[in-house]
């Protein structure tokens, strides 16, 4: 029988993340013993307080429909985090809404903001939903290089070159996914004088925000002059307090905005779980010093990590100011980076992501993720040694 699938779909690769989570996993079941740094998935347990809020509500009853915008209480706990971190002052009541997880967020947030025909301003290398959500609403996207020799800083030049009069957005990640790069205040107030100029509107997914090293300072470019009014601002709990599965972002945006996401919203998802959004209040009224000790765990880690990766022939990398990934130029090798991870899973039993995944610019990097033990960590060091020493034999490192 021919199903008929939406042509739209061909334009829509499955997730080149999961794609090596999936075969990681078969491998597992077939008993090999495998290092899981593909995964960006905090490797803590959410905080005991947050967990605690959840149980309470449930045994309150608090079982049914929220509000689809969600609860006043956790959207004023998202407006009094956003006013006292982030210093942008937001409505609660017309100007954030609260999804299921960031990835509906963006997919929302890119369905009411993008026309068919119209173009969106990419970074490359990014993660994927920000390349592929574009063609399947028939929008453009446009990328824009973050390049290893500029420290993933952007290029200003190149970005006012690739703006057209169908330029309607632009994406920001920072701190960024896959790079670890942090955008400076500089780059940032030169973009806000972009956005201004051509009147763009300005996507910032700032999920990475609170894990950031070495002093680096997260901005958002809402707080900016003449900002808040051209800017979404994306954001959510998954990596900041180890909450993954229990799928709770938000959107701070003008009304106008958040009044039209909320239309998209309530017919994808009605509302995220009302016990879940008690948790999420507790996690932002509640929070002591966890996420601190995590980043200083997560630090030790990337010392380490970074440390050791670049004494591996052919491995080179910049030390990652924000995220928990180390992005690693492999181009020594002559393998593709899809070619080389797999290579890395099957010999040495270590998962890692490709490059390619992100974007044409990916070629020749892979993305590891340091959101695991440091024992596994350091296993996983040996590991990688040991297959690239094997490499080096067959005359596969230039």
């Amino acid at each position: 029988m021919d199903y008929k699938i939406s042509r739209k779909l061909s334009l829509l690769p499955p997730s080149g993340i999961r794609k090596i989570n999936e075969k990681a996993l078969k491998l597992e079941r077939e008993g090999k013993n495998i290092i899981h740094l593909e995964i960006g998935r905090p490797d803590f347990d959410t905080p005991e307080y947050i967990k605690k809020a959840c149980i309470k509500s449930i045994e309150e009853g608090n079982v049914f429909y929220t509000s689809n915008f969600g609860t006043m209480e956790l959207r004023k706990a998202i407006g009094e985090k956003l006013e006292k971190q982030n210093h942008i002052k937001y409505d609660p009541e017309e100007e954030i809404l609260v999804s299921v997880g960031l990835s509906e967020a963006v997919y929302d947030v890119l369905s009411v903001l993008l026309e068919e025909g119209d173009e969106i301003l990419v970074p490359d290398p990014v993660w994927m939903n920000y390349l592929n959500l574009p063609k399947v609403l028939g929008a453009v996207p446009v990328t824009y290089q973050l390049l290893e020799e500029n420290e993933y800083q952007l290029d200003m030049e190149e970005i006012e070159r690739k703006i057209t009069d169908k330029t309607k957005a632009m994406v920001i990640v920072s701190p960024n996914n896959p790079t670890g790069g942090v955008l400076q205040r500089q780059t940032l107030e030169q973009l806000a004088k972009l956005a201004v100029k051509y009147d763009i509107m300005m996507i910032s997914d700032e999920v990475y925000e609170r894990i950031i090293f070495d002093g680096e300072e997260h901005i958002s470019i809402a707080s900016m002059e003449g900002m808040k009014e051209r800017t979404v601002t994306l954001n959510g709990f998954s990596k900041a307090y180890s909450m993954t599965g229990w799928r709770l972002g938000y959107v701070a945006a003008p009304a106008p905005v958040i009044a039209a996401v909320n239309k998209m919203h309530q017919h994808l998802t009605t509302c995220a779980s009302s016990f879940v959004q008690a948790a999420g209040v507790a996690a932002l009224r509640e929070e002591k010093d966890e996420i601190g000790l995590l980043v200083e765990e997560y630090k030790r880690r990337r010392d380490y990590l970074v440390s050791q990766l670049n004494q591996i022939p052919g491995f080179h990398c910049l030390m990652p100011r924000g995220s928990f990934y180390v992005y690693v130029n492999v181009k020594a090798f002559p393998m593709s980076s899809a070619e080389l991870c797999e290579y890395f899973l099957m010999e040495g039993h270590v998962a890692m992501v490709p490059g390619s995944v992100f974007g044409e610019n990916g070629e020749g990097y892979i993305r590891l993720s340091f959101a695991n033990s440091y024992e596994n960590i350091i296993e996983a060091v040996e590991r990688l040694k040991r297959c690239v020493s094997e490499l080096k034999k067959a005359g596969k490192v230039k």
